[in-house]
């Protein structure tokens, strides 16, 4: 009896050591609690009491956990790594990450899939998203990108069409190929995208063997406020490896987050993922010499027209602490932009340059950039005041510019101003002149190995097959007989179509 005493004795002090080595639990305000297990009530079997400010906060906090869900890029992951500068590239942008070589720059990079909601599968047929943050001494730069060099559209008035297009019906609740394809059908220069997205490309193997592109092109301008215009891409250093239909079907059946991972097992185990950045360069004077619009995002630059060249290297070697804190909180935006990058004439990207900030302050609020995994690793110097979760401290009189008072002020500063173009036009609405809908879609489809024929023709004829209106069929079939015949000609076999109908249908839109 004794001895069980001592060994009660021994538990409760070792229990008391345990506890006193625990953190405290508190309420958001840092009261401790004194009770996390038991509600306040009115007698044992009383009403609950409102005065029990814990149980109210952790309700309350509870209840507000969830934040709008982005409409398009919802389903993601991330992780940290650096960017390290491959030479001294300040001849043709003043932006400083590029700016010596060997020089390193912290960045946080956001891999997605666009159409689908979170929780979705990471295996189903989709462009990826690959956007990168870099925390740059000028402040921070975002490459928003994708895994396919082009996209579906040119203009961003048609960007929340196409987005209500591909997300679930309004009626039904689930993606509906008759209202995508319904869409797309309006829409020629969407061959090129779709080709790309109908290859083993649109279901990547997973985050680290896939490529990415900044898809637009920018404006590179450096100290003499000379231009040039530059496309991006991330080469994987891993190499690419994609899925057939039948991998993905295999690889959902096992693990619908298997992207996220590999990517988070993999930095885990040290085997840190890497990207080669290159640029292609044109100048202004020659955007006018191509039978297409260099500035036309459903459009890649050939390597004939703007050879590549290497800029740095993105290595990824640390997961998030905290999914929501870092990846969900993460706001991208291809208008954050340091001195010696800016945007260029293209004008999806135009409306981009809006609709993405628009979209991170309905999400997260007007203070967005001052959330930890958004906040630059630069001092902010700002007259923006307030909103909501401001915690600026700026302690002066004067948050206006200019002011006789010195003390407490910003001043500009003129070797950032942006630059200039002179431009003698009037104002309209068209749609521009070299749209040149077909010829790298069709030059894309003669690249491919017969293999990945096969499996394009099977991909794309798979979900065509699934529209009910024949003219829609029809018509989507004809673009892409009108990018190359033999592409046609497969297409119409699988889907079982009229050849007449389709050549008809090619003719009366030339």
């Amino acid at each position: 009896m004794f001895k069980q005493k001592l060994i009660l004795l021994a538990a409760l002090a070792s229990a008391q050591v345990a506890f006193a080595q625990q953190k405290p639990l508190t309420t958001n305000t840092g009261a401790p609690v004194g009770n996390n297990q038991s509600s306040k009530t009115a007698g044992e079997n009383g009403p609950v009491l409102l005065e029990d400010v814990h149980l109210i906060e952790k309700l309350a906090s509870f209840d507000r956990e969830r934040i709008p869900e982005r409409v398009v890029h919802a389903r993601g992951a991330g992780a940290h790594g650096e960017f390290e500068s491959y030479g001294d590239f300040s001849a043709y942008t003043k932006a400083s990450l590029f700016g010596s070589k060997g020089k390193k720059t912290p960045l946080f990079v956001r891999f997605s899939t666009v159409v689908h909601e979170q929780g979705s599968p990471e295996t189903l047929r989709d462009p990826r998203g690959f956007a990168v943050k870099f925390y740059t001494d000028q402040g921070n730069y975002d490459l928003v990108g994708n895994n396919l060099p082009v996209f579906f559209i040119r203009d961003a008035m048609k960007f929340p069409d196409m987005v209500h297009s591909f997300k679930p019906s309004p009626i039904y609740n689930k993606q509906d190929q008759n209202r995508v394809f319904d869409f797309l059908s309006h829409q020629p220069e969407s061959t090129n995208m779709l080709t790309y997205l109908y290859t083993n490309l649109g279901t990547p193997a997973n985050y680290r063997q896939m490529d990415g592109f900044g898809v637009h092109a920018f404006k590179w301008v450096n100290t003499q406020g000379e231009v040039v215009y530059v496309k991006y891409k991330w080469t994987s250093l891993q190499g690419v490896k994609s899925l057939t239909a039948a991998e993905a079907a295999q690889v959902q059946a096992k693990d619908h987050t298997h992207a996220t991972t590999d990517l988070y097992e993999q930095i885990s185990k040290g085997n840190y993922p890497s990207w080669e950045l290159s640029v292609q360069m044109l100048k202004p004077e020659d955007l006018d010499k191509f039978d297409f619009n260099p500035l036309d995002p459903t459009k890649i630059w050939p390597e004939s027209v703007a050879p590549s060249m290497k800029v740095g290297k993105m290595t990824l070697n640390r997961v998030p602490g905290n999914f929501f804190e870092e990846v969900e909180q993460a706001a991208f935006a291809p208008g954050t932009l340091v001195p010696g990058i800016e945007p260029s004439e293209d004008k999806l990207l135009q409306g981009r340059v809006f609709s993405y900030f628009d979209t991170q302050r309905y999400r997260l609020g007007g203070n967005f950039q001052r959330i930890a995994i958004n906040a630059p690793k630069v001092e902010v110097n700002s007259n923006n005041q307030n909103g909501a979760y401001s915690d600026r401290a700026k302690n002066s009189n004067i948050n206006y510019e200019p002011s006789i008072t010195k003390q407490g002020t910003y001043a500009d500063n003129k070797q950032y101003e942006y630059s200039t173009r002179k431009i003698d036009a009037e104002t309209m609405q068209r749609v521009i002149s070299k749209q040149n809908n077909f010829a790298q879609a069709g030059e894309l489809y003669r690249s491919l190995s017969e293999a990945d024929k096969k499996h394009l023709i099977s991909n794309l004829a798979g979900d065509l097959g699934q529209v009910q209106n024949k003219e829609i069929v029809t018509r989507m079939v004809s673009h892409f007989y009108q990018a190359d015949a033999d592409y046609g000609n497969r297409l119409i076999k699988a889907l079982k179509l009229n050849q007449k109908d389709v050549v008809a249908v090619t003719a009366s839109a030339n």
